[in-house]
């Protein structure tokens, strides 16, 4: 079992964690400098906020990252409470983007895209090297930037489609284990066995992504039923909230109520759909007959669903008295 479950699962799953932060890193080092400036600037109202939160959440490969960012800004007064509320219900959505490209299974285009990828980074590296700007200890030129991060990020997506094929090639190993017999005939019992098992891995490894893959590869390879996993998606939607709440202690009380929002907006988008499991996977599989498909498109649903029905919330009075000037210092400061 060891060597043909345990040691391809980690070395798959670290290959695709690895290009999971490669390609957030480079893609934060990108537009991670203008961030801040456009959660400030384009949260006025709610409906703002919401397409703020998936643009910035579908650009950085992270909603994690737009979350605890979110949760900083609010604990140095630069945002309010009520206006992180569109952000938060927005990186529900612009998460989805990773796991539809993933279900696009483009895995045979990994090395290509490596090789790709590569070739434009070394481009950029010696462009700037042979740059009469360097000798002059000018800052890299704008134009060069995009280049240069935009063929890290590729290659960080060719590594986690590469993670994800050594993945998907242990299902049917992974299949005649006696734990995994066992955990199938307890999820027939009740799907809650599925949501608990997506909670604690998206929790333990700090991505919802990467366990939203693992769920993808065993279902399409027949070893995972879809319906168990999209339980395991709305899990996941859970335990991806450890990240905030860890980041929030210690902060201010509207940096706690941000954190907190994100765990009740999920937590109650679980227990909303937690009956109508079997109709996400009926709609799923109008939309493609591919199993790990069906698992990504479902949790595109639920997403869109919970952030769409919980955002008239948002614009409730009692959020008001959570309000407080952008740019007023803290209350230890003001103390002072």
């Amino acid at each position: 079992m060891v060597h043909a479950v345990i040691l391809p699962m980690l070395l798959g799953f670290s290959i695709f964690m690895a290009g999971m932060k490669l390609m957030e890193l480079a893609l934060h080092r990108w537009a991670g400098p203008y961030l801040k400036a456009v959660l400030e600037r384009s949260t006025q109202t709610p409906l703002h906020g919401l397409v703020t939160g998936t643009a910035t959440t579908a650009v950085l490969q992270s909603s994690t990252a737009v979350t605890v960012i979110t949760i900083g800004l609010v604990n140095a007064r630069l945002l309010t409470f009520p206006r992180t509320l569109g952000i938060v219900l927005g990186t529900n959505i612009g998460t989805c983007l990773t796991t539809e490209l993933i279900g696009l299974n483009l895995n045979q285009l990994a090395i290509p895209l490596m090789a790709l990828s590569f070739a434009g980074w070394v481009t950029s590296v010696l462009m700037w090297e042979s740059s009469p700007l360097r000798s002059e200890r000018q800052p890299e030129p704008a134009w060069l930037v995009p280049l240069r991060y935009g063929s890290v990020a590729v290659f960080g997506f060719a590594l986690l489609m590469l993670g994800m094929t050594v993945m998907q090639s242990i299902a049917p190993a992974i299949e005649k284990t006696a734990l995994f017999t066992w955990f199938i005939d307890k999820s027939a019992s009740s799907p809650l066995w599925g949501i608990i098992a997506g909670a604690v891995l998206s929790a333990a490894v700090h991505s919802s992504a990467a366990v939203i893959a693992m769920m993808m590869g065993l279902a399409a390879f027949g070893a995972l039923p879809v319906e168990l996993g999209i339980a395991a998606v709305l899990g996941a939607n859970i335990g991806t909230c450890f990240t905030a709440l860890l980041a929030s202690i210690g902060g201010t009380a509207a940096g706690q109520f941000v954190a907190w929002s994100h765990v009740a907006l999920n937590v109650g988008g679980t227990l909303l759909f937690l009956p109508l499991i079997g109709e996400l996977a009926a709609v799923s599989s109008l939309i493609t007959a591919s199993p790990g498909s069906q698992v990504a498109h479902a949790q595109t649903i639920f997403n869109l669903a919970c952030s769409l029905l919980a955002f008239p919330l948002c614009y409730l009075p009692i959020w008001r008295w959570k309000s407080s000037p952008p740019g007023s210092p803290p209350a230890e400061h003001r103390a002072a």
